[in-house]
């Protein structure tokens, strides 16, 4: 059976060809999504600076969130980093088998002017000397830093700025800027990278610039030490100790330099899960619709082959034994691409920011194996799906259907498509009534997967009402020529292979469209989010770190300037009342100047007053305090950002933005218990005829005498923001640019596929007077109604995503983004489907019209 099978394949390159990009390309895809999800589920992140530490003791950012009851909780990661107490340096020490503990000062720093800096700006990481030992560095010029104002450079920066010992540079650090001294350059044994550029000061120097606070403190075990039993009694003391710190070893300790791996992690798995799932279903379509259209083109052969002699099991075993052939080829092809696919989705994240580019991507045999197998099992089922009538069918009748074409309509078709439809109005309804703002893309975005696929499952039925429609437009647009009427005939008899090859076409559109403008949607509704929240005509930030607190009042006795607020952000986590304990996205917290609070952000309370923003309080939005059962007077027990507990008073609710409500808190009770401990920026606004220019001259005359202070006005804030939703928007743009490139390769399959079985009638056509020209312009005519039947359904698609999503987060009927969107997506569909269809024509078409004419079908 399997020599039959591979001599038929030889005759039957076409449907081999389709069949194998569709498996092939669908086996890559969701092994690059699956490599993606096993690497958020691995995590992990070799240690490059700590690497000589045994064992590494940090603060614990995991936070178990309390709900209702004793089950009813799930774990979340902090925002902040989490400092280790001092007093847990000299228990680390003390225990048995610790050769030394040494306590690691963290803060970000950076090197600005020097020659081959980017923008005049190299940003590095700070650390005491001590720790260069761990790595290890040593002095490759000069000597260790021995005054606060001496410091020493790894390689890589000094290299970047141009820098020897003896020189001096300016740094930006926490508070501001200063010239130190280069006392000497580090470079690390072996030659070896070490990850992030840093500098070193004395211990005493970073510890002060560090705020006072330890990051972790990184253990090297005595000689001879079994570092596992060593790991098992540093946990039990620090269990002890009940301070909220963990101890860590192997790969765990990439995660203690790169604090982000964490919580990248769970976006990483988010991300990969969610267009894994959409690249499966897709995937599964499109393998589907391929095979079956295949199978289907030989509608005939079945039937001769049933009249000679042969029996439906036979023919089924012939047909699967084709079917595993083109897939088991397509599966090692696809296992062999996929791992390089997945890493180049991998670094395109990394380079957008999305995760830390110190976890290795990782591509086991699980992801190729769930892949191959889903897929090989999805072409076996296409496979059987399609050639069911021409197996099972009399062999009469078969010749009768494969002549006229087949019946479509079937119980079971129907029921699917019922359920499907039904999903995507559930789905639909949902994202209206249930969600606000960004959340309501987790329903959005899968409804038009649903409606695509209801659509499909009806696709013969709905082409020809649609061709209906369409008909006097179709006569009207050829003058009714004989190219039109033919093409309108030809729609009419072979109405499901017609729809065979609009499924990709709709499915390619309604996954473009829909995502596309969700995204657009969603970066317009962020964008004026931000927009009307903000009050404030300018900004003051530093380099590194913060903004010293206290320059805010000196700032608001600046002529011109009405009003200045502190302004920091994070996240907390409500832990009492326990019937609204949040969930693991938590309570997103702004920091703010009390007194300033209204000018400077458009926040107007409806009860209580933000003046009242002082010491242990904060300001609800009105839909949180509901869901709590709280109100002005009451209080909350909240989870600060580095795990710090605190009861705050409510003294004042707001209507916020539904889907972007914030809390709002004194900046100086939030700012202690952030990475950094200071606010991010100082928001100003300007008084009453005082125009954008001389505030901004008034701010720069400020910032001279304060080095390392920058000023930007409104327009600058704007932009930032921008910037920052459209990189977040991008990787969805990546992602979803696969899928649709995906699909689009389903399209020109299925049309080349579609227009190569019709040599025969070309042929008859061309004996019957038609000339080459007039067949391609028929040709024309079927690509273009078959374009305009799936951009319509594509369309009505998109559409049952696009408007509950419009109205959940934008709070309007119509979505944001530019017709140019839609236009490059029906123009790449029309470009796609007549290109291929014409390509296909004019290669049929070649040969004498006898030999076409009596070629087999």
């Amino acid at each position: 059976m399997f020599v039959l099978a591979w001599r038929t394949l030889r005759f039957r390159r076409g449907g081999f060809v389709a069949t194998f990009l569709a498996l092939f390309f669908g086996t890559v895809l969701v092994m690059a999504c699956g490599g993606l999800l096993e690497t958020g589920v691995r995590n992990n992140a070799p240690p490059q600076r700590l690497a000589g530490a045994d064992l590494v003791v940090t603060g614990d950012r995991s936070y178990e969130l309390t709900g209702r009851s004793a089950d009813d909780s799930e774990s979340a990661v902090l925002t902040e980093r989490v400092p280790v107490r001092d007093g847990l340096v000299r228990e680390v020490r003390s225990t048995t088998g610790v050769r030394s503990a040494v306590p690691e000062p963290v803060f970000d720093a950076a090197v600005l002017g020097g020659r081959g800096t980017d923008g005049g700006r190299t940003d590095v990481e700070g650390h005491g000397w001590s720790s260069a030992a761990l790595t290890p560095y040593r002095t490759s010029a000069g000597r260790a830093p021995a005054a606060d104002d001496q410091v020493v450079l790894d390689a890589r920066t000094a290299r970047a700025a141009g820098a020897e010992p003896g020189d001096r540079i300016r740094l930006a650090v926490p508070g501001g800027t200063r010239t130190y001294e280069v006392s000497g350059i580090a470079a690390p044994r072996g030659g070896r990278q070490a990850g992030k550029a840093v500098v070193f000061f004395t211990d005493a120097r970073a510890r002060a610039l560090a705020g006072g606070e330890i990051a972790d403190i990184a253990v090297v075990a005595a000689p001879g030490q079994d570092v596992g039993a060593l790991k098992s009694r540093l946990a039990e003391r620090v269990a002890e100790s009940g301070a909220r710190a963990k101890v860590v070893s192997g790969d765990d300790r990439g995660a203690v330099e790169y604090p982000d791996v964490e919580r990248d992690r769970e976006s990483l798995i988010v991300i990969a899960s969610v267009f894994g799932g959409l690249a499966a279903m897709v995937a599964v379509f499109v393998v589907v619709s391929t095979v079956s259209l295949s199978v289907r083109q030989r509608h005939r052969e079945f039937a001769l082959m049933r009249a000679t002699g042969a029996t439906p099991r036979q023919l089924r075993r012939m047909l699967l034994a084709e079917t595993l052939l083109v897939a088991l080829l397509a599966a090692a092809g696809g296992a062999l691409a996929g791992p390089y696919a997945g890493e180049q989705l991998f670094t395109r994240l990394v380079d957008a920011g999305l995760v830390e580019g110190a976890v290795v991507h990782s591509q086991g045999w699980i992801p190729a194996v769930a892949a191959g197998g889903a897929l090989l099992l999805t072409a076996l089922v296409g496979g059987t799906v399609g050639a069911r009538r021409a197996v099972r069918t009399h062999p009469g009748r078969a010749l009768t259907e494969a002549a006229t074409g087949e019946r479509w309509l079937h119980p079971v078709r129907l029921v699917l498509a019922v359920l499907f439809l039904g999903g995507a109005t559930a789905l639909a309804t949902l994202t209206v009534l249930l969600f606000d703002g960004p959340i309501a893309a987790s329903t959005a975005g899968p409804t038009v997967i649903c409606a695509a696929a209801g659509l499909a499952l009806l696709g013969p039925g709905l082409t020809k009402l649609v061709t209906f429609l369409v008909s006097p437009l179709v006569r009207l647009l050829t003058g009714r020529g004989p190219s039109g009427e033919l093409a309108l005939l030809n729609s009419r008899a072979r109405t499901v292979r017609m729809a065979s090859v609009v499924t990709p076409v709709l499915l390619a559109t309604g996954m473009a469209v829909g995502n596309l403008y969700l995204q657009t949607t969603q970066v317009r509704a962020a964008e004026d989010a931000f927009r009307e929240n903000l009050r404030a005509d300018a900004v003051l930030t530093a380099p590194v770190g913060g903004v010293d607190p206290a320059l805010t009042d000196r700032v608001r006795k600046l002529d011109g300037v009405a009003a200045a607020s502190a302004y920091v952000t994070t996240t907390g986590h409500v832990e009492r009342p326990h019937d609204g304990a949040d969930d693991g996205d938590g309570l997103p917290l702004q920091g703010v100047t009390g007194r300033d609070a209204t000018r400077t952000t458009a926040v107007r309370p409806t009860e209580g007053s933000l003046s009242a923003l002082t010491g242990r309080t904060v300001a609800l939005p009105e839909s949180r305090a509901d869901e709590l059962g709280k109100g002005v007077g009451d209080t909350l027990r909240l989870r600060l950002g580095d795990g710090a507990a605190t009861d705050v008073h409510i003294v004042a609710l707001f209507e916020g933005r539904a889907g972007y409500e914030t809390a709002l808190a004194p900046a100086s009770l939030l700012a202690p218990h952030t990475t950094t401990g200071l606010p991010r920026q100082i928001m100003v606004r300007a008084e009453p005829g005082t125009d954008g220019a001389e505030l901004m001259a008034a701010l720069h005359r400020f910032t001279e005498g304060h080095p390392g202070l920058q000023a930007a006005d409104r327009d600058a804030l704007l932009a930032a923001n921008a910037e920052d939703v459209q990189l977040q928007a991008w990787i969805n743009y990546l992602l979803v640019g696969m899928i649709v490139a995906y699909t689009a390769i389903a399209v020109v399959n299925s049309q080349v596929l579609s227009v190569t079985n019709r040599k025969r009638e070309f042929g008859l056509m061309r004996l019957g007077g038609a000339t080459r020209a007039q067949v391609l312009r028929t040709v024309s005519v079927e690509a273009l109604l078959v374009t305009a039947v799936g951009l319509l359904l594509g369309t009505l698609a998109a559409a049952t995503s696009l408007i509950p999503f419009a109205v959940a987060a934008a709070d309007t009927w119509l979505p944001s983004g530019p017709l140019s969107i839609y236009a490059a997506v029906a123009g790449t569909a029309t470009a796609l489907t007549l290109g291929a269809a014409l390509a296909a024509t004019w290669s049929v078409t070649r040969g004498r019209e006898a030999d076409a004419a009596v070629a087999a079908e």
